[in-house]
Order: structure tokens, then C-alpha cells, then sequence
């Protein structure tokens, strides 16, 4: 199974880049995680930032390769415990599709992102910072994995 992680933002602090490769490159050889990252579109003062969204969205969907299932990480979608991440991965890779995680950028995913989607992710209620969303996903992907291999990691 192959997840990608296309996420509207690059030039991440060194710290979120050490946090990313720390747990991406402990993920097992059977899930494969790789980092998209997108360039966020230009903002000023006076931009508009439906337009902007827009921009980001339609690079993020550029970046979707066909058959790949869509899911979003959305402040409005279910939010899930380890356990059921690690009881999704697990109908994932059964499904033997491919799958896409977007993080959208400070103003969130463009609707077509949304719409596209077939599962909607909340890490929480509270508004996080996009560079530690990255390493929090990847860090969750990682525990689910441990979870399904019984390892004790998660304890």
C-alpha cells in the first residue's frame, strides 16, 4: 500500500522535517508514505482567498493519480482514535488501493478537494499549526502500523 501525503506548504522549519523523517522512515516496507508538498498560493493583503484556495486545490488535485482514494484531513470531519486509524489501514491495504491524505493550506481545502473525498479526518477540534499536522499524521500512521504488527510501540 502506498499513501501520499500532498500538503499545500513548503521550506518547513528543520525541526518538522527531522520530525517527518523520523517516523517516515520507520514505517514497514509494506506502507510506503511519501510527502507531496505543493507551493502555497501567493497572498496579500487584498487577496482573494476563495480565489487562492482555488489555486491550491486545483494543484492538489493535479497531484492525485487515478484510482487513488481521496481522503482529507478537515477540522469538520470524524475524528478517529489510533485504533480505528489502524482498523482503516488495515481495510486500506485489503482494498489494495492507494491513498491520498491532503492537508490544505492556512485557509484550508478548496470545496472540489472536499467534494472529492472519501473519508474526512479531524486530528482535533482545536486549530494546529500545518507543519505539526504533518508530523502529527505521519507519527499516527506509524503507531497504527505498530498497532497492526502488535508491536509495542503503542503501549
Amino acid at each position: 500500500m502506498r499513501i501520499r501525503i500532498i500538503a499545500v506548504g513548503t521550506k518547513m522549519p528543520d525541526w518538522v522535517e527531522q520530525g517527518y523523517a523520523e517516523y517516515a522512515k520507520r514505517m514497514p516496507r509494506e506502507c510506503v508514505v511519501e510527502m507531496v508538498e505543493l507551493p502555497l498560493a501567493q497572498r496579500t493583503k487584498n487577496t482573494d482567498i476563495a480565489k487562492a484556495m482555488e489555486k491550491e486545490g486545483e494543484s492538489m488535485l493535479a497531484m492525485i493519480g487515478k484510482g487513488e482514494q481521496v481522503i482529507v484531513l478537515d477540522v469538520k470531519g470524524k475524528s478517529w482514535s489510533t485504533e480505528q486509524l489502524a482498523e482503516n489501514m488495515a481495510s486500506w491495504k485489503m482494498s489494495g488501493s492507494n491513498y491520498c491524505l491532503l492537508i490544505g493550506g492556512p485557509d484550508g481545502l478548496a470545496p472540489a478537494c472536499l467534494a472529492l473525498a472519501s473519508a474526512k479526518w479531524s486530528l482535533s477540534a482545536l486549530t494546529l499549526p500545518h507543519p505539526l499536522v504533518r508530523i502529527l499524521v505521519i507519527e499516527q500512521l506509524y503507531r497504527a502500523c505498530t498497532i497492526l504488527q502488535n508491536h509495542p510501540y503503542h503501549k
